[in-house]
């Protein structure tokens, strides 16, 4: 989905040579026909093959994706899942820092929502 989002149509090579991981072209044909039977991707005929584009927003994906994670694997829980990502080691200083300005002013909203 990410290189339909970031690269926009595309055929089966262009997705194949856009991808870090170097997969075969009969696999990332597989990928694709299985994004587009769940309902995320679409093709359009183009010669004698298709150019798939994304259907579904990246934030919306994103959001349903999230939704997904930390109903099975956190409880249900945004606190128990911001915790595993705030103990990951390999955040930076500059990360951390973006994420405490993020939660103040979030925390500033909600108390701007609660006083309403």
């Amino acid at each position: 989905m990410q290189v339909l989002w970031e690269h926009g149509p595309s055929v089966v090579a262009e997705v194949q040579a856009a991808l870090t991981d170097k997969l075969a072209y009969t696999t990332v044909l597989t990928i694709l026909r299985t994004l587009e039977a769940k309902g995320y991707a679409r093709h359009e005929e183009e010669g004698r093959g298709h150019r798939y584009f994304a259907i579904v927003e990246q934030r919306a994906a994103q959001e349903s994706a999230l939704a997904h994670l930390k109903r099975k694997l956190f409880k249900g829980s945004a606190e128990l899942l911001f915790t595993q990502l705030v103990s990951d080691r390999g955040l930076s200083a500059e990360q951390l820092k973006r994420m405490r300005e993020l939660l103040a002013r979030e925390a500033a909203a909600a108390e701007d929502r609660k006083a309403r």
